[in-house]
């Protein structure tokens, strides 16, 4: 008996597996209305300079600049800082919490860089033009004191518990912020920030990476003439790729989260090494793709919709890369070993810089030098109206054109990306489904079914759809997470002043390096 991908293999679905199509287009269907409404609420918009800029994101740009006023640009005077705590020197391996500050990071960073930098990026300079790269880079800089803030925020009122593990974040922080306007007010904050993290975690963090998983994947074997181009393809990929995810949250292969664990940092490494290659390649391209890319940020074409249409979209895609005020990286940061929560505030700072101003960068360049046909094509395609392509198949045809098999390899490292990515989302978006449901095993299997499910789904649907869902599940978990930053910038002050003055009055000195947290 044939299996399911050999039939697709031999183009038969349309005899054989035809409700596979049915299936797909049923999806498809009842996801773009809702997709739809979502975004026209959450994005509501008001006319700005020549086009309609949705008012949610400049309620990230304003968190970015406000904080980096009230910290006198912490940013750039704290780097020195966030180095030296990397390295250990103020904490000791007997401190509260679980992990090294480096450890801390790494996890972070894990989670953020991946599909959002290499998909992510591709549609930003389709939709927006290469000009949209300036101003990721600016949102990555301010996004860096936007973790500075949370992270502490995380750290400072985490919970430890008596077997030394550690909640914190969001959950905990949120019901101190807002408890001074009553039980019913803190508590629908809280509600609010955790179905809309449900929500990102189940669409960003699970769709996303199942659908751009499932592009690259199409562009390596053939195609749309390839078997994973046939109708119904996409359905059994994600039902594979469901099972693999099954397989690990459901708790059966621990062995495959390990092993990925160790292949991302690796994978991550040959992708950074890719676009240095095709980067240097046509080292007498770089200025005017920098050129390009300043010139375009100011004076794009009309089809972008103008300086504030690319700002916005540099902005989006840069909030959907490092996450910076959506409240998922406290979630990890305040699992740290310290006494000072502000010292993980300096580490979180770097996250946004290298998964922003670096990653998102690079990728960016690569686009932008190699100028395919397929990404002007594209630019064309979506200034006439058309839907955004995926933004993996813009990237990996950028290193085609320099290493002709390197999509092959991409297609693996997305794959490892996002299965990453998809674990590491599965721990977030399961603490969003307890604070609503509890905690027990039977919701927590409800909760794992459900995650699976969003898998498939993500596999199925429309790119542009999953993006613009994610875009406004994001947007809505930044509301209650940043009102409570601004409530609490105070607090964060004070520990920054605490630190400060412990490091000068000698109450705060230097570890030895055998008494410093390394894991």
């Amino acid at each position: 008996m044939p299996t399911a991908l050999a039939v697709l293999a031999a183009d038969e679905p349309a005899q054989t597996w035809g409700w596979l199509s049915k299936t797909e287009d049923v999806i498809n269907g009842a996801f773009e209305p809702i997709s739809d409404a979502v975004g026209s609420v959450v994005f509501a918009t008001v006319p700005i300079g020549g086009t309609d800029a949705p008012l949610i994101v400049f309620w990230l740009v304003a968190a970015g600049v406000i904080f980096t006023i009230y910290f006198h640009g912490i940013q750039a005077t704290g780097l020195k800082t966030s180095k030296d705590l990397v390295q250990g020197k103020y904490s000791r391996a007997s401190d509260p919490g679980e992990v090294s500050h480096f450890a801390a990071l790494s996890s972070a960073v894990s989670g953020t860089v991946g599909l959002g930098n290499i998909a992510g990026v591709g549609a930003a300079v389709v939709i927006g033009g290469p000009g949209a790269t300036f101003w990721m880079i600016l949102a990555g800089l301010l996004g860096m004191c936007t973790k500075f803030v949370e992270c502490t925020l995380g750290v400072k009122y985490r919970q430890v518990h008596e077997d030394g593990t550690v909640t914190g974040g969001p959950f905990t922080y949120l019901p101190v912020a807002f408890a001074r306007f009553g039980a019913g007010v803190s508590k629908g904050m809280v509600g609010l920030f955790a179905v809309a993290l449900f929500l990102f975690g189940a669409i960003g963090g699970n769709m996303f990476q199942a659908n751009q998983t499932m592009a690259q994947a199409r562009e390596v074997t053939g195609g749309e003439d390839g078997f994973l181009g046939s109708s119904g393809s996409a359905l059994v990929f994600g039902i594979v790729l469901a099972l693999l995810v099954g397989a690990v949250i459901l708790g059966g292969i621990n062995s495959i989260a390990k092993v990925t664990s160790r292949l991302v940092p690796t994978m991550a490494f040959i992708y950074l090494a890719a676009c240095t290659l095709v980067i240097l390649g046509s080292f007498g391209n770089i200025p005017g793709a920098i050129g390009t890319i300043i010139s375009e940020a100011f004076a794009p074409t009309a089809a972008a919709g103008g300086v504030v249409g690319v700002l916005i979209v540099g902005f989006q895609r840069a909030a959907f890369s490092n996450e910076a005020g959506v409240g998922s990286s406290p979630i990890v940061h305040s699992a740290v070993k310290t006494k000072h929560p502000v010292s993980e505030g300096f580490v979180a700072m770097l996250e946004p810089f290298i998964d922003t101003v670096v990653v998102c960068t690079m990728t960016a360049l690569t686009i932008v030098i190699a100028d395919t046909a397929y990404y002007n094509d594209a630019v064309t395609a979506v200034a006439g109206g058309a839907d955004a392509p995926d933004g993996v198949v813009v990237t990996s045809r950028a290193f085609e054109t320099f290493l002709p098999q390197f999509p092959v390899v991409l297609a693996i490292a997305v794959a490892l990306f996002a299965f990453s990515t998809l674990i590491t989302w599965s721990y977030y978006t399961l603490k969003a489904w307890t604070t609503l449901f509890g905690r027990s095993t039977t919701s927590e299997m409800i909760f794992k079914v459900i995650f699976c499910l969003f898998v498939v789904i993500g596999s199925v649907v429309n790119f542009s759809e999953v993006l613009s869902f994610a875009d406004a599940m994001l947007f809505v978990c930044a509301v209650p997470n940043l009102l409570a930053c601004y409530l609490l910038l105070p607090k964060v002050r004070q520990e920054l002043r605490d630190f400060r003055e412990g490091r000068r009055n000698g109450t705060i000195t230097v570890v030895p390096e055998e008494e410093r947290a390394t894991t």
